[in-house]
C-alpha cells in the first residue's frame, strides 16, 4: 500500500534547505527545532528508496538476468529480507516464478514489458480472451498521472462533465470510454480543454501504447489482507446506493482513509476461477465427510508439488556443486621454468 505519511526531515535535509539562505544575499536559516532533536532524532540521510518500496518489478528483472539466490544478493543498498520474499510471493501467485523460485515462460514474457507484474500479466492474458486492444489502452492510462482536473471556481462544472464519461460499474472502462473518445474526435487538444482533461498526459497515454503495442507484437501475442478499504470519492462506484460485492482494485492509498484506486466490479466466481490459491466457492449440499475428503485431496496434492520442487532444487545444487568441482579438477598451478616430473616407463610405474 503507498502510505502518505508525515516523516521528519533528515540532517542532510536540513543542511541543504539551510544552504538556500544567502545563496543570492544575506540571510539567516531559522530551524523550528532544537539542536539536541537534530542531533538525535532526525536521520543523517533519507532511508533509500529500495528499502522503502515494492520489490516485485526489480526481483523480475533479476530472475530474467540470471541471478538466482536473491537474499545472497549484493545490493548497494540491501532491502529488507521481508521486502524480497514478499516479491518472490507476489511473482509465485502471478505464476512468474514456480515453486522452486524458476522464472516460467510467462515469467520471461512478463519481464520485456516495463511494467509492474501484475499490469504484464494482464496484458499477456488479455491475448488470450481477444481483448488485447482495450487492455493496452487501461494500462497506458494507468501508466500516467490522473488525466482530469478541477480548475479553481469550475470544480462543480468539471465534475458534471467527468460525470458523463464514468461506466457505473467499473474506473477501468471509464478509463477506456474516455480514450475512446478522445480517439473519435481526432486526438483534438480542443476536446480535452472543453472536458477539462490534460491533453499532455493524453499524448503520453498514446505514446505509451504505442511502445507496448510494439512489444506485444514482438512477443507474437495476439492482439488478502483482510484489511478494510474504500471506495474512493472520484471512483464511477462511489454513491451508486448499492456497494458490489466483489471488486478488483488498481492500488492501495492510504492518506485519512485507506482507499482503493480504480475499481472494477467483478463477479466473485471469476476469483475463484483466476486466484484458486486464495478464493473457493462454497458449494451446498456437500456432506461434511466430502468436504474433509477435498481438503485432504487438496493437502496431499500441496505435499507433492513441494516434494517435487525440493528434488529439483537438490538435483540443481547438486549439478553446480559437480560443474564447480570439475572447473576446480581442471586448473592446475604451472610454475615459470620448470618441467613437470615424469616416472620412467622403464620401471614399470
Amino acid at each position: 500500500m503507498d502510505a502518505l505519511q508525515i516523516y521528519s526531515i533528515t540532517q542532510a535535509n536540513a543542511n541543504q534547505r539551510s544552504g538556500r539562505a544567502g545563496r543570492k544575499g544575506p540571510g539567516q536559516a531559522f530551524r523550528l527545532y532544537t539542536e539536541c532533536q537534530y542531533k538525535d532524532e532526525l536521520l543523517i540521510t533519507a532511508v533509500p528508496e529500495i528499502q522503502r518500496t515494492n520489490l516485485a518489478n526489480t526481483v523480475l528483472l533479476l530472475k530474467s538476468l540470471g541471478v538466482q539466490d536473491l537474499l545472497q544478493f549484493h545490493f548497494m543498498d540491501t532491502p529488507p529480507q521481508d521486502n524480497i520474499l514478499n516479491s518472490l510471493y507476489q511473482l509465485w501467485i502471478l505464476g512468474a516464478l514456480d515453486h522452486t523460485e524458476v522464472l516460467t515462460k510467462l515469467g520471461r514474457q512478463m519481464a520485456e514489458f516495463p511494467l509492474d507484474p501484475p499490469q504484464c500479466q494482464m496484458l499477456i492474458v488479455s491475448s488470450q480472451m481477444g481483448c488485447t486492444a482495450e487492455i493496452l489502452i487501461v494500462v497506458s492510462m494507468l501508466s500516467v498521472p490522473s488525466i482530469f482536473y478541477r480548475p479553481k471556481g469550475r470544480e462543480e462544472e468539471a465534475d458534471s462533465v467527468r460525470e458523463k464519461f464514468q461506466v457505473p460499474e467499473s474506473d477501468h472502462l471509464t478509463f477506456l470510454n474516455v480514450y475512446n473518445q478522445w480517439k473519435q474526435n481526432n486526438y483534438s487538444s480542443h476536446w480535452c480543454n472543453e472536458h477539462f482533461i490534460h491533453v499532455k498526459a493524453m499524448r503520453k497515454v498514446r505514446e505509451v501504447r504505442q511502445q507496448l503495442k510494439d512489444i506485444v507484437i514482438q512477443q507474437k501475442l495476439e492482439m488478502r489482507t483482510g484489511m478494510p478499504c474504500h471506495l474512493h470519492p472520484t471512483s464511477a462506484l462511489f454513491g451508486l446506493g448499492n456497494t458490489p460485492d466483489y471488486v478488483v482494485y488498481h492500488e492501495l492509498v492510504m492518506t485519512a482513509r485507506e482507499y482503493m484506486q480504480c475499481v472494477t466490479a467483478v463477479d466473485g466466481h471469476w476469483l475463484a476461477e483466476l486466484g484458486p490459491m486464495f478464493f473457493s466457492l462454497k458449494e451446498t449440499g456437500k456432506s461434511g465427510r466430502a468436504k474433509k475428503k477435498q481438503a485432504a485431496e487438496h493437502l496431499l496434492e500441496m505435499e507433492n508439488q513441494m516434494q517435487v520442487a525440493q528434488e529439483e532444487m537438490k538435483a540443481r545444487k547438486e549439478a553446480a556443486e559437480k560443474k564447480v568441482a570439475a572447473m576446480n579438477k581442471g586448473q592446475e598451478i604451472v610454475t615459470a621454468g620448470a618441467t613437470p616430473r615424469r616416472t620412467p616407463s622403464r620401471f614399470g610405474l
